[in-house]
Parts: C-alpha cells; structure tokens; sequence
C-alpha cells in the first residue's frame, strides 16, 4: 500500500499537465494597399516539431474576439464539417509564409494602436506519430490606424 500512495499523489499532476504544444504563432497587421483592397491579419506559423505539418483543408479560421470593435472580419464562409483525412492527397500550407486573413477597419476607429484578440483554429497532422488534431491558439494582434 505504501508504494501506490506515492503514485497516487502524482496522478493529478499528470492529468493537470498541458498537452505539448506544437507550434508558437505570431500575428501582425497588414493595411489594405488602397481603397478598394482588404487589410489583413497575417499569422506566422512556428513548427516546434519539424514532423508536425498544418492542413491546408480545412483551411484555418482566425477569430476575433467578440467583444473586441476594431476589425471586421471579412473571411469567406467556412465550409461544413471536417473532410475526411486521406495522408496520400492531404496536402498542406507552406509554413515559411504566413497565412492572410482578411479583415476590415471599422468605421469611427480613432487613430493610434489597438490590441485586438483573436483566435486561430486549425488542424495539423504528425507523420512520425501517424495523429491529427484541431488547434487553437490565442494571438494578440496589434492593429495601427492611421
């Protein structure tokens, strides 16, 4: 008995720790080039894992905090459900660019910096481990109106 109460102290410990995480992700703002044009939220992907790859479908999804008045987001409508994984045709996004999402600044936004929260959602993949998850990273992205 004195040998599985050590090991029963530990037991939340385990279940407590966080799962490893696999990529760190940066976000920037780009202003939109002219009138008619876009801005974006572009977010860098850093792999942690040269093996952990991101999927290109379904596509990563940036959202941005609710209670948050600065950007619109703009990103077409997300497609329906997952599509099945099939490792012989999945095909992923190059990681030494970052992803563009688009977005708007809202009307009346006084000039200077704001903070806006978001959320990036996706799903990535391990070859050497044979496994697929959903992700979802908190970033800060730092929006300057001028």
């Amino acid at each position: 008995m004195r040998r599985v109460l050590p090991l029963l102290l530990l037991l939340p410990a385990v279940a407590l720790a966080a799962p490893p995480q696999h990529f760190e992700l940066t976000a920037s703002f780009v202003p939109a080039r002219n009138s008619k044009a876009n801005a974006a939220v572009a977010v860098s992907f850093l792999a942690l894992d040269p093996d952990v790859v991101v999927n290109e479908s379904p596509a990563p999804r940036l959202k941005l905090d609710v209670g948050q008045t600065i950007l619109v987001d703009k990103q077409p409508p997300a497609d329906g459900g997952v599509p099945d994984y099939d490792p012989l045709t999945a095909r992923y996004i190059d990681l030494s660019r970052p992803v563009l999402f688009p977005v708007a600044v809202a009307g009346g936004v006084p000039r200077g910096e704001h903070p806006v929260k978001g959320n990036v959602v996706f799903f990535y993949c391990s070859h050497r481990e044979n496994w697929c998850r959903r992700g979802n990273t908190e970033v800060l992205i730092p929006v300057t109106v001028r």
